[in-house]
């Protein structure tokens, strides 16, 4: 199984909307990988983000300075959440992404003309929209952006997308989420400009091939990291010959996933990903957790504070497979005191009591048969995880 998360903007460090997705993410890796299957978990940064750019210019240091630092913040979740991820790719680093991006965009020319565009634009997600405000609900006004750029006829894989989706050889979960990219789809596809000026973007970016005025767009260069971190023999292994491929991502980047993606792709010849799993928001008082919008929550310090079984557990444990989950550290505490102190360790310690009372501290040899819950727990787990529910999954354990 290949796993993904998607790669977070740097513009600032990691908050805890991000550690759901890639402690998910976790899980999946680590459950596959017990029942003795390949898998290959990879996650990173995406550093060419005119977010990054404008942040280092507000925070008056290099572009390069601000990158780095919080790149490294990104890839040192690692010990802070006990991940185990295989790869880690950074956008503006990785020897072969650049080239491989450049590889994509090749592949997909009978699909790319250049024309002028004007519209509103959100940094905030990097994308330009019909009319404000941002649906997101970045505060940020939307800027009027004119000028020419290179677009993707996506518009030429409306029909081939409602069939992949339709027929479930690209699986969307949960099905609210698939029903919500079908009706996109159905209500006609635009193509979509898929470049912007280097003036612009201050040269921050890769340049387009042949055309060194403008760079790729931020959507295009972060979605080929799929596959161009997938150096050598590895990318005949997980994305030509892997029949399971699988997505994760939050609800605000699934059009980028669901139907940008998939389109690119067809263009260039190249096999789909699977599954696409989608999860919503980690709130904090009803307003999403982000990175830059003033309400925040970091991981490594909760991890730091509460011990890490307590902040994957609240993340398992209470965020919901459909819905958003508000979060607060006395509802961490909470949670990890139920399970975890008066439950499993009030479990562990009256066993470990009743071994010294009874057996003379001897563990007894194993019954012919495991209780019934036990036997039954695996079993249980699994198909929750096959289902992308967390939370079941943690209730069943």
């Amino acid at each position: 199984m290949y796993i993904t998360t998607t790669i977070p903007y740097v513009n600032a460090r990691p908050h805890l909307g991000f550690a759901l997705e890639i402690v998910q993410a976790d899980v999946l890796a680590r459950h596959h990988r017990r029942r003795g299957e390949p898998v290959r978990f990879q996650t990173g940064s995406d550093d060419n983000s005119l977010k990054n750019v404008l942040a280092a210019e507000a925070a008056g240091v290099p572009v390069r300075e601000l990158v780095d630092r919080n790149a490294a913040a990104f890839e040192g979740l690692r010990g802070p959440l006990d991940l185990s991820f295989d790869a880690f790719i950074r956008t503006s680093t990785h020897p072969g992404h650049r080239a491989g991006v450049a590889r994509l965009w090749r592949a997909t020319a009978h699909d790319v003309y250049r024309r002028h565009y004007e519209g509103l634009y959100c940094v905030g997600c990097e994308q330009f929209y019909p009319e404000g405000p941002c649906p997101d609900g970045h505060e940020a006004p939307l800027r009027r952006v004119s000028e020419e750029n290179w677009f993707f006829r996506l518009s030429r894989y409306r029909e081939p997308l409602l069939d992949l989706i339709g027929s479930g050889e690209l699986a969307i979960e949960p099905a609210g989420r698939r029903n919500e990219v079908l009706a996109f789809l159905k209500a006609g596809l635009e193509d979509i400009s898929i470049s912007r000026s280097a003036a612009r973007s201050r040269g921050w970016g890769i340049p387009v091939p042949g055309d060194p005025d403008q760079v790729v767009y931020v959507w295009w260069d972060a979605l080929a990291n799929y596959i161009t971190a997938l150096e050598g023999d590895d990318y005949a292994r997980w994305w030509e010959r892997e029949p399971r491929k699988v997505h994760l991502m939050g609800k605000g980047v699934i059009r980028f996933h669901a139907v940008y993606w998939p389109a690119m792709l067809l263009s260039a010849g190249l096999p789909l990903p699977t599954r696409i799993f989608v999860h919503d928001y980690i709130t904090a008082g009803g307003r999403k957790i982000s990175k830059s919008g003033g309400v925040t929550a970091d991981p490594a310090a909760l991890s730091g504070a509460y011990g890490v079984d307590a902040v994957r557990w609240w993340l398992l444990r209470e965020v919901p497979r459909v819905g958003d989950a508000d979060f607060t550290e006395e509802r961490l505490v909470a949670r990890a005191d139920a399970d975890l102190a008066d439950g499993a360790g009030n479990l562990v310690n009256r066993v470990v009591t009743m071994v010294h009372r009874f057996r003379g501290g001897r563990v007894p040899e194993a019954r012919p048969e495991p209780l019934e819950a036990v036997a039954r727990a695996g079993e249980r787990v699994h198909e929750a995880l096959e289902a992308f529910d967390f939370r079941r999954a943690a209730g069943a354990a």
